[in-house]
């Protein structure tokens, strides 16, 4: 009889182990799980981030090219206009 108690605290022991066990893993398995999903949300929001960079990049290098084309417009006027006052101040000067 003490023997067949024996056994059976034993078998309870085991038994608790094992559930315990299975507890622990079911906890770390659940929580990864939470944290991976956590690291994929984090993953997309920095990946939408770097587009929205790299399309803001793209629209100052896009905006830096009009600037420098209208820079060379400019200086092309302001040369022509020099070179028709110089020729006005020459026909001036002829006049007088």
């Amino acid at each position: 009889m003490n023997g067949d108690i024996i056994f059976g605290i034993g078998g309870m022991g085991f038994v608790l182990f094992i559930l315990t066990l299975l507890t622990i893993i079911i906890v770390v398995v659940v929580s990864q799980l939470f944290k991976t999903s956590r690291a994929k949300a984090a993953s997309k929001a920095q990946i939408t981030r770097d587009e929205a960079y790299r399309k803001l990049a793209d629209e100052a290098i896009s905006f830096q090219k009009q600037m420098t084309e209208n820079h060379q417009q400019l200086t092309q006027d302001i040369s022509e206009m020099k070179d028709r006052i110089n020729a006005i101040e020459k026909m001036l000067r002829e006049i007088e």
